[in-house]
């Protein structure tokens, strides 16, 4: 879902400003798509790549923003020790998220050991110029846990250049702000991951963004136990122990690396991560602001994310990361 939001420009100018976002993102989607075909006779550009990838090493043509793309990847994948890892694509195929509606799989034990061994990688893609080739078969991309990020710097980008002045880009989720809504800041929420409403809302500053991962969108149940799209490289199996992940991002970059792809990707390594190890995943972004929500519905939150939230619930217990418990006033 796509929410564009323009404060201070005429009716008619908001809409051209976004039909061209809307635009460029339906074009992105297409390219990207990591399962659908452009047409029936046709694979996405990255369904392309990953068919090269599977035949050998042989170095095959791509575009330049999607070569310079793979190479951010492979930095943020890098980062995170590999639990941000695109390069998984047979994984989420296996496990069944690869298709618009998620319902039980048969597990196959056995497929996912042998993908494991396998191991595939970002690092095992090899970038010459405007070619791509990898040195492991196994490699297939899937880019959901960062297009959208991609999407919202692309977006915010073009409004500075077109002079808006206010404006709030919805990606599915990861949301990117620019200036202000009048003469107050964006104020967004967050999902509560076992409720249809929000947690917490916050103010979104010009050029911050947030970005939420959690198990409670794309998933299935089986024998008592949820199954979300979040998968671990290490043991093939999706996160359990880890409902919701939430980062808030100031304009910050890695390199060329822009707040909106870091709302995105930081989100999943520190899901992933085991509980102890949370904070550290964080820190190797450069990220203060986050929120943990664990299988059991405790809540854990940054000092500096805990500066920020506004509850909407008077009740709202949660453990700060100096372990000591608080109750919002």
């Amino acid at each position: 879902m796509i929410d564009i939001t323009i404060y201070g420009e005429t009716e008619d100018r908001a809409h051209l400003l976004s039909d061209k976002i809307l635009h460029d993102f339906q074009s992105l989607h297409n390219r990207l798509h990591a399962w659908k075909p452009i047409s029936a006779n046709k694979a996405s550009e990255l369904g392309e790549l990953n068919s090269a990838f599977a035949q050998g090493n042989n170095p095959v043509p791509i575009s330049p923003d999607l070569a310079s793309m793979l190479a951010d990847i492979t930095t943020l994948s890098v980062k995170s020790n590999g639990l941000f890892n695109p390069a998984i694509s047979h994984l989420i195929g296996v496990w069944g998220f690869q298709r618009d509606n998620f319902s039980p799989v048969n597990i196959d034990t056995e497929k996912i050991k042998s993908l494991v061994k396998a191991n595939p990688k970002m690092t095992d893609i090899v970038l010459k110029g405007n070619t791509a080739y990898s040195n492991n078969p196994s490699v297939k991309l899937d880019l959901g846990g960062y297009a959208k990020g991609y999407a919202l710097d692309v977006a915010a980008a073009y409004l500075r250049e077109q002079h808006v002045k206010g404006a709030l880009i919805n990606v599915g989720g990861n949301i990117i702000a620019i200036g202000q809504h009048g003469d107050k800041p964006w104020r967004v929420g967050i999902q509560h991951p076992r409720a249809s409403t929000a947690i917490a809302t916050l103010d979104l500053l010009d050029g911050w963004a947030i970005g939420t991962s959690g198990d409670y969108q794309r998933y299935f149940m089986l024998g008592g136990k949820r199954y979300s799209h979040i998968i671990d490289p290490r043991t093939g199996y999706p996160t359990q122990h880890t409902q919701a992940v939430t980062v808030l991002v100031p304009p910050q970059a890695i390199g060329k690396i822009q707040a909106g792809v870091l709302s995105d990707v930081v989100s999943k390594p520190i899901f992933i991560e085991a509980p102890e190890n949370k904070s550290k995943a964080a820190q190797a972004f450069g990220i203060e602001n986050y929120m943990v929500i664990d299988d059991k519905s405790h809540i854990f939150v940054s000092p500096k994310m805990a500066e920020k939230l506004h509850w909407l619930a008077t009740d709202v217990k949660f453990t700060t990361l100096n372990n000591l418990a608080q109750s919002h006033p």
